[in-house]
């Protein structure tokens, strides 16, 4: 079987970002599980730690989809030793790029940012009557954008990455 393109990935990791976080109703899920499956990273438990953090608890603060693509790059390319400054430049470097192309989408990393981009307003999600205007506003199908874009930017840093080393 032919080898899967740069590009044929990245359509692909953005799809299945897509895809769960409808699935789980979690951009942080849903981004993490296509970078994991794609790229071989962790495990459940890693995918399971991801459960709180869109928006920091529902919060509004970081964007789940961004915390999930940081957390693929340091699964690719974080320290193991305290002493691996490289490595540390390296990640740091790559997550810094991943946010700077985000905010560019988005017009921010936070969640409510994303949520203002997309909905033209922010929503308090750990309000009931909030969260139950989110659902009504179609977010899950519409939050498959942000998950999306995370997913694919950090494919590209990883494809890249690998490609240098």
């Amino acid at each position: 079987m032919p080898e899967k393109t740069f590009q044929e990935i990245l359509e692909h990791v953005e799809q299945k970002a897509g895809d769960y976080e409808e699935l789980y109703g979690s951009c942080a899920q849903g981004t993490l599980l296509a970078l994991q499956e794609e790229f071989g990273l962790g495990d459940a438990q890693t995918l399971k730690a991801a459960t709180a953090m869109p928006g920091i608890a529902l919060r509004g603060e970081a964007c789940g989809a961004v915390i999930a693509a940081i957390m693929a790059l340091g699964m690719v390319f974080g320290r193991e030793k305290p002493d691996d400054f490289k490595a540390v430049q390296r990640t740091t470097s790559a997550a810094r790029k991943l946010c700077k192309r985000f905010e560019e989408e988005f017009g921010g990393c936070t969640c409510r940012e994303v949520q203002h981009n997309i909905f033209g307003r922010s929503f308090n999600l750990v309000d009931p009557n909030d969260q139950a205007e989110f659902v009504k506003a179609d977010a899950i199908r519409k939050c498959r954008a942000p998950a999306q874009k995370a997913a694919r930017i950090a494919g590209e840093l990883i494809l890249e990455g690998r490609k240098k080393a």
